[in-house]
């Protein structure tokens, strides 16, 4: 695999899809709202339970990204199937690796972008004044939005043709991330709150093998699932 070439095929892509997402702005705002939805049932919740926000706050933040993704994974290839480039794609000879890495880091910037934008309405909603070292968060967020983005782009395609891939895709998805989502959880949890028995360390590292695992996992199979017919 040369290595310009790869680049020149990711960017290509990665162009077309932030042209296109840009024009419509579709899948961001959808996304976007839903999130926002989450975290105004949350703010809700925790008044009536009166449990501290700082508890619960990881949970939340990782079911408003883990939700509103799949906004985002549902639509990576459905302006191809829709326009009919998709078995175009395949009859190129293009490198498979290089599709999925350009669809991955696509779905990675839009769901980066809504936690970008939704950090400031999640300090305020949920009130959240934490006593942790916040900076972990820089490490303990991105890496899990990208195994999560890493594994879903891989089962998206696996069910680029099922009739119901908007169902399928969750039910294939939730299980896999599940072990990661807890992971996520708990490592927010342990920079917010400052609790020095929680091994945040540990959530971060099981993170970041958990990135290494998926990529290498989905870069082996997907030219497999990509032409599969």
């Amino acid at each position: 695999m040369k290595i310009v070439p790869w680049l020149r095929i990711i960017s290509t892509h990665l162009q077309k899809d932030v042209r296109t997402e840009w024009r419509s702005r579709q899948c961001i705002n959808s996304m976007l709202f839903y999130s926002l939805l989450v975290i105004v049932i949350f703010s809700v919740i925790i008044d009536r339970i009166s449990q501290s926000a700082l508890e619960v706050a990881g949970g939340a933040w990782c079911i408003a990204t883990m939700f509103s993704s799949l906004i985002a994974l549902n639509q990576t290839w459905a302006r191809e199937i829709d326009s009919n480039i998709y078995d175009a794609l395949r009859m190129t000879p293009t490198d498979a690796t290089a599709v999925f890495t350009a669809k991955a880091l696509m779905n990675f910037l839009m769901i980066s972008l809504v936690q970008i934008i939704l950090v400031p309405l999640f300090i305020v909603f949920l009130n959240l004044r934490p006593l942790g070292n916040i900076w972990l968060l820089l490490i303990t967020i991105p890496a899990g939005t990208w195994a999560l983005v890493a594994i879903g782009t891989f089962c998206a395609t696996l069910s680029v043709f099922s009739r119901n891939r908007d169902l399928i895709l969750p039910l294939i998805l939730f299980p896999i991330f599940l072990p990661m989502l807890l992971a996520m959880v708990l490592s927010i949890k342990s920079a917010l709150t400052g609790d020095g028995s929680d091994p945040r360390h540990l959530w971060i590292i099981i993170l970041l093998a958990d990135d290494v695992l998926f990529t290498a996992v989905s870069f082996f199979l997907f030219e497999t699932v990509f032409n599969a017919e």
